[in-house]
């Protein structure tokens, strides 16, 4: 009976970190990009 709650909550926590990790990645590459586009503007490479 525990292993029948435990599991579907083990599963839900590591999906959850999972997504989290995806959002502050996709986060990340954004504000690279935008790094980026200001490195040009001021005339520099990216």
């Amino acid at each position: 009976m525990i292993r029948k709650i435990l599991m579907p909550l083990m599963a839900t926590g590591l999906l959850t970190l999972a997504a989290c990790n995806t959002v502050q990645g996709v986060g990340q590459d954004i504000e690279s990009a935008g790094q980026c586009g200001e490195d040009v503007l001021e005339g520099q490479d990216c």
